[in-house]
């Protein structure tokens, strides 16, 4: 059965919950463009399932390889590329086997959206990805705060859930929960320099938009907009990014 956070969510536009990650991808995409003089750039995105964000940036006239252990979401990502007019190479497996499946120094940019919270070894998968980077290479992390499950389980009434949240050191609320860790954003930082990366500033992910109810996103003219200009603003804000629903932070070679 659906929470009423999970109705939410859904009733929200995806261009309204990943606003703030294309503003900083494309941002970083021009920077790497810009210190190779190439406009096309190679990317591979980890557990890119059915390709939200690949697709998008194969559209964009990058290199993009998807890997993902499910050849259902493989099968999907494939009919999407072609639907677009666009080929998008897709791989199937882990992100703890990168190393394996691509030849190292094959990347200028990696996704890992999503990933480090159901990996077995969010270090070692790091390891896999730093791999795979050419130098001056980066990482893009997107991954999901306890905090927000906090906040996400006491609007739908179950307390003590939130609490247990906020004192497990891996943010889960239960025995339940079906994700097994979640990061702060110090903790996040801290994977990526133990992997030899630089980390960047952290930015907070669907601050409001996993709490606005969907009616008024469908009833208000122009309130989609208003809304990704809300998260753009908030984005960067010193309290506020710790309540996001994700965080977003780069890591750099």
């Amino acid at each position: 059965m659906r929470t009423e956070g999970a109705t939410r969510q859904a009733a929200t536009s995806p261009a309204v919950r990943t606003a703030v990650v294309w503003d900083a991808l494309r941002a970083a995409l021009a920077e790497r463009a810009d210190a190779t003089g190439s406009e096309r750039l190679d990317i591979v995105d980890a557990g890119g399932g059915t390709g939200g964000f690949a697709v998008p940036l194969a559209e964009l006239g990058h290199g993009v390889t998807v890997v993902d252990p499910s050849p259902d979401s493989l099968a999907a990502l494939e009919r999407r590329a072609a639907e677009a007019g666009v080929s998008v190479k897709g791989i199937q497996g882990d992100a703890a086997d990168l190393r394996e499946l691509l030849e190292p120094g094959c990347a200028d940019l990696v996704l890992c959206h999503s990933v480090l919270e159901y990996v077995e070894d969010p270090a070692s998968a790091l390891a896999a990805v730093a791999g795979l980077l050419r130098p001056g290479g980066m990482i893009s992390v997107l991954a999901a705060n306890p905090v927000a499950t906090a906040i996400h389980r006491s609007l739908t009434g179950h307390f003590d859930e939130a609490r247990q949240a906020l004192a497990d050191p891996s943010g889960r609320w239960g025995e339940h929960d079906p994700t097994p860790r979640r990061f702060s954003g110090e903790a996040l930082a801290g994977l990526l320099s133990a992997a030899g990366f630089t980390p960047g500033e952290v930015r907070g992910v669907r601050i409001f938009a996993d709490l606005v109810p969907g009616r008024l996103l469908d009833g208000v003219p122009g309130a989609a907009q208003a809304l990704i200009e809300l998260e753009q603003a908030a984005a960067d804000h010193p309290v506020l990014r710790d309540i996001a629903t994700q965080l977003h932070l780069f890591g750099h070679r």
